[in-house]
């Protein structure tokens, strides 16, 4: 009675767990038992597992057969143990060499013809594989995706009999690779929009500082429209940056013919998703739309109707640049370093300041609407900006502005500097306390933090925002005029203001 073993992957948040498939085939009454905290799509690795092995003409033996999914104490979840339980059983049947097999690790799950299907998290799984120093087995389809850990020998099959005869010397499957990087979506030029000056100045300074943003305004003024070109003025991530997005959209299923994501995620998820939606859970603890934005963009339209939970539960992710989903099985954490653009309207009709236009609560309407959302949440939003609606005669002969690729090219010099300065952070990243200011500068920010009745949090982000500004400039130290113009940007509370 021998032990036949082979390696796979649990997954907790977009670390790849080590788990040892161990199959031990005994005498006994003939059974087929999965042991290890093994949920009900692991459970049903058997019928699977016994259709692929009929189907490739072989038959479970007439005795006891045991699986053990170690550490049993960790929770095991998903169909994508199928691959290691099966290719475990044959080196137990002595159809595979055990000897080999156990320098391999495998996930994939199995159709009843023996075919290997796709599974989530192929590339933090081939990472995991190569810090321990085994090959890694998978679906053919996800080959490419594996290829991405860099030094690992890759197996991709398209079914278990490939993979037997490959064992056995019959053939031998080619080792895949990398797909190349993703096509970015396709961003509108910044130079269709007419006016909004001052808007385009924000979108820029968010850009260029990684700040979030708020844009408040009648319906059709531009608000989305605005939002949907912030993503053509981010550089491209970095190398390390898109491995780390890349392991993100494996773990959801996302990562499209496993091509690697180069240009930041745009993300906009609809204002009547769940808390779980934004910041990650279900029953199986998914990342959520702030982590599938990591290092890009999340874009809440009609901020005020989200859900309060949905709201309330991005405040940590802000600030921490992660999510931790916690379950009574263990915690999941993800990271979530993203740019919050919100739109909103300034009351529920949406005219409020319009003379014409404007309900009959005005201006209480407006004040029961921005209500929605807690003082904490706006504390947290960098710039506001009042997006007012272009005149149609505006819109017909105002000449093309500053072209997408031309606000990008400055924005990139900003990233640099401020990469160079504080060891690969933006400003939105960093503590200002080394941020060089002139003497007036910060007697200007101190008087109107005093003034306004800032928090030390809105105090932090005054300053951030004033940095990014001068960056823009190419300028050393902050001045005076660039702390005034992230003054602008502040939203006031009505107490503020009087």
């Amino acid at each position: 009675m021998t032990i036949a073993r082979i390696q796979s992957f649990a997954f907790s948040g977009i670390d790849a767990v080590p788990i040892e498939i161990q199959v031990q085939i005994s005498g006994g009454l003939p059974a087929f038992l999965i042991v290890g905290l093994a949920d009900k799509a692991v459970g049903e690795a058997r019928e699977r597992v016994r259709a692929a092995l009929t189907a490739m003409g072989l038959a479970l033996p007439p005795k006891r057969v045991l699986i053990n999914l170690a550490p049993a104490d960790l929770q095991k979840e998903g169909s994508h143990f199928d691959l290691g339980i099966a290719l475990a059983v044959l080196a137990a049947m002595d159809v595979l060499p055990r000897d080999e097999l156990a320098g391999y690790a495998a996930i994939g799950e199995l159709s009843l013809d023996g075919g290997v299907n796709p599974v989530t998290g192929v590339l933090p799984a081939a990472l995991g594989a190569s810090a321990r120093g085994v090959g890694l087995i998978c679906a053919q389809s996800q080959g490419g995706e594996a290829a991405w850990a860099g030094r690992i020998e890759v197996l991709a099959t398209p079914d278990l009999l490939s993979l037997v005869n490959h064992f056995r010397g019959v053939q031998v499957l080619s080792p895949p690779c990398p797909p190349g990087v993703a096509e970015a979506a396709r961003v509108s030029d910044l130079a269709d929009v007419k006016g909004m000056e001052t808007a385009k100045r924000a979108l820029e300074i968010a850009a260029a500082g990684g700040h979030s943003m708020m844009l408040i305004g009648p319906p059709g003024a531009g608000k989305s429209m605005l939002a949907a070109r912030l993503p053509g003025l981010l550089p491209d991530l970095s190398a390390a940056e898109a491995l780390e997005v890349s392991t993100i959209h494996s773990i959801a299923g996302l990562l499209a013919d496993g091509k690697m994501v180069k240009r930041p995620p745009f993300r906009e998820p609809h204002h009547s998703a769940s808390q779980a939606a934004i910041v990650g859970g279900g029953p199986r603890a998914k990342p959520g739309e702030v982590s599938l934005a990591h290092r890009g963009v999340l874009f809440l339209d009609e901020m005020p109707e989200l859900p309060r939970q949905s709201l309330e539960a991005l405040r940590a992710p802000i600030e921490t640049g992660r999510t931790t989903v916690a379950r009574a099985a263990g915690h999941y954490t993800y990271p979530a370093r993203f740019q919050l653009v919100a739109a909103m309207n300034p009351c529920r009709c949406g005219h409020l300041g319009d003379p014409g236009r404007e309900c009959r609560r005005a201006p209480r309407c407006g004040e029961e609407y921005m209500a929605k959302i807690s003082g904490p949440m706006l504390d947290r939003i960098d710039l506001t900006v009042e997006v007012r609606p272009v005149a149609a005669t505006e819109i017909a002969r105002a000449p093309a502005g500053e072209t997408t690729c031309d606000v990008a090219a400055r924005v990139a010099c900003s990233r640099a500097r401020q990469h160079r300065r504080q060891d690969g952070l933006c400003n939105a990243e960093t503590s200002p306390e080394h941020f060089p200011m002139s003497e007036a500068a910060r007697s200007l920010s101190e008087q109107a933090a005093e003034r306004l009745q800032l928090s030390a949090r809105g105090f932090t982000r005054l300053l951030r925002v004033s940095r990014t500004i001068a960056d823009l400039e190419d300028v050393e130290e902050v001045q005076r005029p660039h702390v005034a113009e992230a003054l602008g940007y502040r939203r006031r509370t009505p107490a503020q203001v009087g």
